[in-house]
């Protein structure tokens, strides 16, 4: 491994770690909930990108495909799923507020 390479990767995992730093920012300081889903997506986009540099450095860059394009269908299943019970909270409440879930009975 060249330095080059090595390079690219410190930079590639340091803006993975910003991207997941800035996804549970965003997780935890904020009381709407589609921000929260945000943040989600910003912490799989994160770890996406530390797969593929790590699959890059290391030569395993089908394993590390295949990973991610598994990856990326979770994420779109956990995204919709969220997103649909977001949405009925929303018609529910007429509010996006998580301090307000707690006047939910069910």
């Amino acid at each position: 491994m060249n330095n080059s390479m090595w390079t690219m990767f410190l930079n590639l995992s340091l803006f993975s770690i910003l991207l997941g730093v800035c996804g549970l920012y965003c997780i935890l300081v904020t009381r709407n909930l589609f921000r929260i889903l945000i943040g989600l997506e910003l912490i799989t986009k994160g770890i996406t990108l530390l797969l593929i540099a790590a699959g890059y450095i290391t030569g395993h860059t089908a394993t590390a495909q295949a990973l991610v394009i598994t990856l990326i269908a979770l994420e779109v299943v956990v995204i919709v799923v969220g997103g649909g019970i977001i949405l009925s909270i929303y018609w529910n409440n007429k509010s996006m507020d998580v301090r307000n879930l707690r006047h939910l009975k069910g």
